[in-house]
């Protein structure tokens, strides 16, 4: 397993480690260790590694990561995940401002609080937060799914198109178009699902409420104009 210790290790030296393996590469498993904080750290990655990252890192971890399994084991700044297409991110700590932003595919695992703006304009990532989330989370959600196991803040899911929310606790207030909806069996199959993919064992899909778009917003209509 090669390591990669970043106090004295150009960040380089990791991602392009991470970004020229070639067919056939033998080591796929990589660990980085004093990440300090770092920004950037392991992104791009378009095969299927891993990566443990021993320690806190800054903006954009395992951003556009596609195929990989990315654990940091500690707190992670702005936009981790961001853009991811495939793959798993997994955040032992915290995660700061619009984790999992934009993704288009994957799974995405915050085993602490997630904070502002938590998967904002998905596009069919998968996210799960095993605490709470901060206010305007989901806004313009596509698709995809974003499950909080803790309480979400203001806002939740403003514009949303057809993204699908989970949220056991409480929600302080819906963002425009949003509304809770009924739970089916379906939901909560498919609930069930991502729980135990994420690792949560302290939540039954049958304690979650569902929200999603009441699809008023889809094209303008003046008889909805103080909802904009």
């Amino acid at each position: 397993m090669p390591i990669f210790d970043l106090s004295h290790t150009p960040l380089r030296e990791l991602n392009s480690a991470l970004h020229n393996l070639g067919t056939g590469a033998n080591d796929l498993e990589f660990e980085v260790v004093n990440p300090r904080g770092h920004h950037a750290v392991a992104v791009g990655i378009d095969a299927p590694v891993t990566v443990e990252v021993k320690g806190s890192v800054g903006y954009y971890c395992a951003g556009m990561n596609d195929g990989g399994t990315v654990t940091i084991h500690g707190s992670a700044g702005p936009g981790v995940a961001e853009n991811m297409m495939s793959g798993t991110v997994v955040i032992e700590g915290d995660a700061s401002q619009y984790a999992g932003a934009t993704g288009r595919g994957g799974l995405l695992v915050i085993k602490g609080n997630a904070a502002s703006r938590c998967g904002i304009s998905m596009k069919g990532i998968d996210i799960v937060v095993h605490g709470s989330i901060g206010h305007m989370s989901a806004f313009m959600g596509q698709s995809g799914h974003l499950v909080v196991c803790g309480d979400a803040g203001e806002a939740l899911g403003d514009s949303i198109y057809e993204a699908k929310l989970f949220v056991r606790g409480s929600v302080k207030s819906l963002g425009a178009d949003c509304i809770e909806k009924e739970m089916r069996p379906e939901h909560l199959e498919k609930l069930a699902e991502l729980l135990a993919k994420a690792g949560v064992t302290h939540a039954k899909p049958e304690e979650f409420k569902r929200y999603g778009s009441a699809r008023k917003l889809y094209n303008f209509n003046i008889d909805n104009a103080d909802a904009y």
